[in-house]
């Protein structure tokens, strides 16, 4: 029996509709991904299941008691007293707990002064109920919670209050995880997470015994986790079997499917239009083509009314509920097949490649005994490095590790230290930056690609559009773009250097699944060589060949993906 189901959801502000058609169920102990494009009303979807913002139609069903957690972006909002610490708000949740604590501390007292049977049954059922409820062990476990999710003990006593904003997240996630909802409801939970923080809460993740349901734009974390995964579009919602990778494969299959369909029935309604329109005319067919049209008129108005994919699933007319249907005329049947649309159409994306104006040497960067940082404070010492024609270096490491540091010291804007940098022949070299503040906040769109590269208007426009950037939206300001679009637009330009290294500084920040596919799919077909910053565990694991990992002060390397790297370090764990 599912603890919760919608049906018929939508959501709407005036004229404008945020999303329609949601029909979902959640059973007890699913793990649940929910997917689509920034903007298709996922956190709207997510505050309406629960409660928080009333839908426009439809109705959800909960099952008596259900206790929902949920993790949201304006994290201070759920906090119900500021002032308290973070310990001390971790402690809210064992209340009762702490209640049996305190009635058996004075029981033991009363025991010490006034001995009886009575006192001694009594504090024997109190300890077994506390006992169950886990009472010997809170406070180990808001302190593994905690240290998990990176807080240090000096952040202990440190109000709410006076926490950053990716601090308070992650207090109101750590209280949610000691809740233990039978739902937890989780809004981009890795978030203002480092790597070694992420892989702690999948382990906790892929533990928990009650339902799951995450929005998130972290694939590997998103692999990791679910069992299910719920594509969400603006006319409802499809569910797929499987983690990310297996929704990734049944989704193309399912598009490609699609697709052949598409063809065939177009196909078929072509030839019976022009069966109909050549012998309509003639008297001796002509009740023929009339019953052809008839025929042909119900299967029109049945594709418009469930769309071509629920029409050809139907083996029944009777499934797709249509009544009487007036026949069309030549004309309008034609006009009607005119108007079917491709179904499922592909998510937009990067229409480009990434080309190298030329070849680079084979061996592309080559450094002896580096360290790396600032005169007052050196970060890292590196093992040397050789990186090879066409190969990915992706470079991990936890936050304020030096991983931006090595970047702008490869580009020349720092001086190494100690050591030897050496660069291959041929190279040109062109660099991402993570805040973007190259570009120009001032200009449109369309003027800051021109200052970059002088090309006609037609040129930049349809360069432009292979980045999503179409119609008037190249006339918008860069200060009013979103993060996704600042990324795109930098994308856009780095697009034109023709660089053969390209220096990648969190590539993936701020897009939504689709364009961080997009940007998968361009670096895997360029030809030259990559070095990447990124927190994207899924993009690593698709493009290095090697790992730098910086940790206590030094830069390790290792030959091969992400996965090969953690189980490597799995391994060295238990020797």
């Amino acid at each position: 029996m599912p603890i919760l189901s919608a049906n018929n959801l939508s959501l709407s502000f005036g004229a404008t509709t945020i999303f329609s058609g949601i029909e979902v169920s959640i059973q007890p102990n699913a793990k649940i991904g929910l997917v689509g494009p920034n903007g298709v009303g996922k956190t709207s979807l997510l505050f309406v299941l629960n409660g928080l913002t009333p839908a426009s139609t439809g109705h959800i069903h909960k099952i008596s008691g259900l206790r929902i957690g949920y993790l949201h972006q304006e994290a201070m909002q759920a906090f119900a007293d500021h002032e308290n610490t973070v310990y001390s708000e971790m402690l809210t949740v064992f209340a009762g707990l702490r209640s049996l604590e305190l009635r058996l501390r004075d029981l033991e007292e009363r025991m010490a002064d006034n001995y009886s049977e009575e006192l001694l049954d009594k504090y024997g059922r109190l300890q077994a109920e506390f006992e169950h409820a886990g009472g010997y062990d809170y406070e180990l476990r808001i302190e593994q919670t905690l240290h998990g999710l990176g807080f240090d003990d000096s952040l202990y006593d440190t109000s709410l209050a006076h926490l950053s904003g990716g601090q308070k997240t992650r207090a109101l996630l750590a209280r949610l995880l000691l809740e233990q909802p039978e739902l937890l409801i989780l809004d981009e939970p890795t978030n203002h997470l480092d790597v070694e923080a992420v892989e702690w809460l999948e382990g906790r993740l892929r533990a928990w015994e009650g339902a799951l349901l995450i929005v998130s734009h972290d694939r590997y974390f998103l692999d990791r986790v679910v069992s299910t995964i719920w594509d969400m579009s603006r006319v409802g919602i499809e569910a797929y079997r499987g983690n990310y990778s297996a929704y990734a494969q049944q989704r193309q299959e399912r598009i490609e499917y699609a697709e052949k369909m598409y063809d065939h029935e177009m196909e078929r309604l072509a030839k019976e239009l022009d069966y109909i329109k050549r012998n309509i005319v003639r008297a001796s067919t002509n009740g023929m083509a009339v019953g052809r049209l008839r025929r042909l008129s119900r299967d029109l108005v049945a594709i418009q009314e469930v769309g071509l994919v629920n029409f050809l699933a139907s083996s029944k007319w009777s499934e797709l509920g249509i009544g009487g249907v007036h026949p069309f005329t030549v004309m309008e049947a034609e006009q009607a097949v005119k108007a079917i649309h491709r179904p499922t159409p592909r998510l937009p994306k990067f229409n480009m490649r990434l080309t190298p104006t030329n070849r680079s040497g084979e061996i592309v960067l080559r450094t002896n005994d580096l360290l790396v940082g600032y005169p007052e404070r050196p970060l890292f010492t590196s093992n040397d490095i050789v990186l090879l024609r066409r190969e990915c270096a992706a470079i991990i490491g936890g936050n304020g590790t030096g991983k931006t540091t090595l970047l702008r010291t490869l580009m020349g804007q720092l001086a190494p230290l100690d050591g030897h940098i050496e660069f291959g022949a041929s190279l040109k070299i062109g660099y991402f930056a993570q805040a973007h503040n190259s570009l120009n906040p001032e200009n449109t769109v369309l003027d800051e690609l021109i200052s970059h590269k002088f090309m006609r208007i037609s040129e930049a426009r349809s360069h432009l559009a292979k980045f999503l950037f179409r119609n008037e939206d190249v006339f918008k300001k860069v200060e009013m773009l979103s993060g996704g679009e600042r990324a795109k637009l930098a994308m856009a330009i780095l697009a034109l250097d023709g660089a053969n290294l390209l220096l990648l500084d969190e590539p993936t920040n701020h897009l939504d699944i689709a364009a961080q596919e997009s940007l998968q799919e361009v670096l895997e077909s360029f030809d030259g060589t990559v070095l990447l910053v990124t927190h994207d565990r899924y993009l690593v694991d698709r493009l290095a060949t090697q790992i730098w990992s910086l940790e206590d002060g030094h830069m390790g390397v290792f030959k091969g993906n992400y996965r090969a790297y953690v189980e490597e370090r799995a391994i060295a764990a238990t020797l």
